[in-house]
């Protein structure tokens, strides 16, 4: 595809474009393309534009630092797919369309580094077929974006420390870290994410973005470092239910190269863009989730003549800390109850999680399987199991520590039964629940609370006490398998975003968005981050 533009480069004139530069401010997919049809914006500019703000703000003003690699070719695309619509008109429905691609996911012409610095000079030899399909659409990857190091959380060796766009001093959640902070700051039209164990839902939410978690065998991960392969995928982050919609709509869909894809057969629409409607909520049945930790937060008293236990001392103040926290949110998640029911929503509160038999254990089986496999395609990678990566040191501290547990794991120990069997007995009961309520989709706040403040040895402790899975209800969507996706609910009192959650039923794609947009045109939370205005023109 790149080398198809750059012949249209030479053997087309392509005049250099002086108009000022667009305002790129919550520049959506539809409005870029009135604006490039009717003459008033080139490709050219469009890119410029989002080069700009990323000059300007990303290692420099707050330093959000989002962006791993801007592509260095951005601007000879632009001009090819300038002389494209001049020749013969749009190229697809993402035409000039510049993607925020996090770091996890392969590029054959740029470093492809998974966080890590291990891995700073490593380019494929391929793209992910989410690559292949977004420039099939006419998209551009204007760039790799920072990720949490072999994705998980917000630091890395690679990068450092992402920062939440809203607040440079918090946490940005993770580990699509870069993505979320990079489209909340308008650095580009669009981003993808990853998310395994909630690493798309949570960087939106605390960037008051949307962001999907598609049912696991909707999108390709062909090129795509695993973590979790059963709870693995790949979807849009975006800052508008819309734009989701529509680059769902080209990157969904079976893919040989990952085989587990061909279940989308008879379970895609034609278009998820056009099924949406400001009406969709009218007569949803929805459910309101409440996690077992979502009440108040009773702390935990130090009993009298044990003033001095030090422990019990942090677990009062940590109670009540997570329950100051979790009162900023609260609020957010009622007025979004309320919204619901005003555009016609029935909305059946309460709805407790079912107890499930057996023990649930943390699946830690599946990574260093993956990731040996994965490396193993790679005749060029410098690392080829995750042994060795740990052995070569290097990764942030907290990472690595992280990582060793996995080691040694795997796919055939006994409790990685005990794991399928808990996710199953969970999808069992949760269906019941949703059919003996008659329920369409559950919902509840992606975070009780809003992110913390990053500590300062972050890059450097092992154990750095960052509050970053506080309040944290990401966990469900990706251990059932079902999507789930997160909307802007609103902000806490210091001006930090939250996100409404919608669970859904495997396959629901399509009536999550439906009932997310509706939720969004009747009250337009999104709001862009102060830190990152508009450039002078």
């Amino acid at each position: 595809m790149r080398r198809f533009r750059f012949l249209l480069v030479l053997c087309l004139a392509v005049p250099t474009l002086g108009a000022q530069q667009a305002d790129l401010l919550e520049l959506t997919i539809p409005e870029a393309r009135a604006a490039m049809e009717s003459g008033r914006l080139s490709c050219r500019q469009l890119v410029q534009g989002y080069l700009d703000r990323i000059a300007a703000y990303d290692s420099a003003g707050p330093g959000l630092n989002a962006i791993q690699t801007v592509n260095p070719r951005a601007l000879l695309e632009a001009d090819s797919l300038d002389a494209v619509r001049r020749a013969r008109g749009s190229m697809g429905s993402l035409h000039c369309v510049p993607v925020l691609l996090k770091d996890q996911v392969e590029t054959r012409d740029m470093p492809t580094t998974y966080g890590s610095a291990l891995f700073k000079d490593f380019v494929p030899r391929r793209d992910a077929t989410v690559v292949q399909k977004l420039e099939a659409a006419g998209a551009i990857i204007l760039a790799k974006t920072t990720m949490g190091e072999f994705a998980s959380r917000y630091l890395s060796s690679a990068a450092g420390i992402i920062r939440n766009a809203y607040d440079p001093t918090r946490n940005p959640s993770g580990s699509s870290g870069g993505t979320g902070s990079g489209v909340a700051a308008n650095f580009g039209l669009v981003g993808i994410g990853e998310d395994t164990s909630g690493s798309i839902r949570g960087p939106a939410a605390v960037s008051s973005l949307v962001g999907l978690r598609p049912t696991v065998p909707l999108v390709s991960r062909f090129g795509m470092l695993p973590a979790n392969p059963t709870q693995d995928t790949m979807g849009p982050m975006t800052r508008t239910v819309a734009d989701a919609a529509r680059v769902l709509d080209v990157i969904a869909g079976y893919d040989p190269n990952d085989p587990v894809t061909a279940a989308t057969v008879g379970h895609m629409p034609a278009s998820y863009a056009a099924g949406l409607a400001p009406t969709a909520l009218r007569g949803a049945r929805i459910g309101v989730l409440r996690m077992r930790r979502d009440s108040s937060v009773a702390p935990r008293p130090v009993a009298a003549g044990t003033a001095t236990d030090t422990a019990a001392a942090r677990r009062e103040a940590e109670a009540r800390l997570t329950e100051a926290e979790f009162a900023k949110v609260r609020p957010l998640f009622a007025r979004a109850i309320a919204d619901l029911r005003a555009q016609g929503a029935v909305v059946i509160d309460s709805v407790a999680m079912p107890t499930v038999p057996g023990r649930r254990v943390g699946n830690d089986f599946e990574t260093e399987e993956a990731t040996n496999r994965y490396l193993a395609e790679h005749p060029n990678a410098p690392y080829r199991t995750l042994q060795e990566i740990l052995l070569a040191g290097g990764v942030t501290p907290s990472r690595a520590r992280a990582l060793m547990t996995y080691v040694g794991r795997s796919t055939s120990d006994a409790d990685y039964g005990a794991v399928l069997q808990y996710r199953e007995a969970q999808r069992v009961a949760l269906l019941k629940v949703m059919a003996d309520l008659q329920l369409d989709a559950l919902i509840y706040a992606t975070y009780d609370a809003p992110p913390a403040v990053i500590p300062a040895d972050a890059l450097t402790n092992p154990r750095a006490a960052d509050g970053y899975g506080r309040g944290d209800n990401r966990g469900l969507s990706p251990s059932l398998g079902w999507p789930a996706l997160t909307v802007p609910m609103g902000f806490s009192p210091e001006g930090l975003p939250a996100g409404l959650e919608f669970l859904g039923r495997p396959w629901s794609e399509g009536k999550l968005l439906g009932f997310a947009y509706a939720y969004e045109q009747a009250t337009h939370h999104r709001r862009p981050p102060t830190t990152v205005p508009a450039l002078s023109r």
